[in-house]
């Protein structure tokens, strides 16, 4: 069976892997002081456009979550989030864990505007309510959605004038930055947000995650607060050699638009049959509906999540491809589909 549940069922790319092959005899520092770490430093900085981000390699994306924004909120302040977000849906409440509470606003589309931030505001307006203080975005969102240049400046300018700081989860940042006319880059995501991370564990490496603070206020002792949360890794090496394996000949970019094209070739073979999709989504999460039989049909031969019931015959299902998906597994699927409609 091909899986098409997520974006991290196969291990890494060879590249990666051949960088940490060839480096695991050598001696380096630990805690990610090593010279592949600051390698890989170096060249996000590069990309960002700002010898002063302050990068943080980091194990995972609930972890980099969870470090920030419990560092960034004073115990006092919320976080405002989409109700469909990761931090809201699928982090076994791990912000709340740290005493901060979630606000959540409904959004058709996963993403966040002005509009739908200022009632929240209004309504925790004195000191006996949580004070909202950060955004969390995600690009792309759970939905695979995507922020237009426009929209996360709009939304920058917003959180800067209302005193909101502003982070985005990258978990799949590859993809968002990858779409067909895409007009977000690495720089655009530095000096729109005043936090965010790249993703690397769902776009070719086998883990990790590299943070990056804009925000000077936010920067202070940064490595204690990893420290104590358990995320300084002795071999951090280990995160260093890979990014500096992605970054290196745009290999990171070349992973992430592979993956949409892989999707997207799957939209357009399926809106042929005439397949309808429950939300528009350019990048490699894709959600068409289909017959409850059909999927049924296609579960003995394919790994997939349904994602919401769309009337009484029909469900949303959430399809997935990565890095490493081929044309022959596109091709595979959409044959069955075919067959079984």
């Amino acid at each position: 069976m091909f899986s098409f549940q997520n974006d991290y069922s196969e291990g890494a790319h060879p590249n990666v892997l051949e960088a940490l092959q060839k480096n695991n005899m050598t001696q380096e520092v630990g805690y990610g002081l090593d010279r592949h770490t600051q390698a890989a430093i170096a060249m996000i900085q590069e990309r960002v456009g700002s010898p002063e981000a302050d990068v943080h390699l980091i194990s995972g994306g609930t972890q980099t979550n969870l470090i920030a924004i419990s560092a960034f909120l004073r115990p006092h302040e919320a976080c405002i989030a989409a109700v469909t977000s990761h931090i809201a849906t699928h982090e076994t409440g791990a912000i709340e864990a740290t005493g901060h509470k979630l606000l959540t606003v409904d959004s058709n589309d996963g993403k966040l505007s002005p509009d739908l931030i200022e009632p929240v505001l209004k309504d925790h307006h004195f000191e006996h309510m949580v004070k909202p203080r950060l955004v969390y975005i995600s690009n792309p969102t759970e939905l695979g959605t995507v922020y237009a240049r426009n929209e996360l400046q709009t939304l920058h300018e917003y959180c800067r004038s209302r005193h909101l700081l502003l982070y985005a989860d990258g978990a799949r940042l590859g993809a968002a930055l990858t779409i067909r006319d895409a007009d977000v880059t690495l720089k655009d995501m530095y000096t729109l947000t005043d936090a965010f991370f790249i993703g690397g564990t769902k776009i070719g490496a086998l883990l990790g995650e590299a943070l990056v603070l804009r925000n000077a206020d936010l920067k202070a002792e940064y490595r204690y607060l990893i420290k104590q949360r358990g995320a300084l890794l002795a071999k951090g090496r280990v995160l260093g050699i890979q990014f500096e394996a992605l970054f290196k000949d745009n290999l990171y970019f070349e992973l992430a638009q592979h993956a949409n094209a892989m999707a997207q070739q799957m939209v357009d073979d399926l809106k042929t049959t005439g397949c309808r999709f429950w939300i528009d989504s350019p990048t490699n999460q894709i959600f068409p509906v289909m017959k409850n039989s059909v999927i049924e049909a296609l579960s003995h031969e394919f790994l997939f999540y349904i994602w919401a019931k769309a009337d009484e015959a029909h469900s949303a299902v959430r399809l997935v491809t990565s890095w490493a998906t081929s044309q022959n597994s596109v091709q595979g699927f959409i044959h069955a589909y075919t067959q079984a409609v």
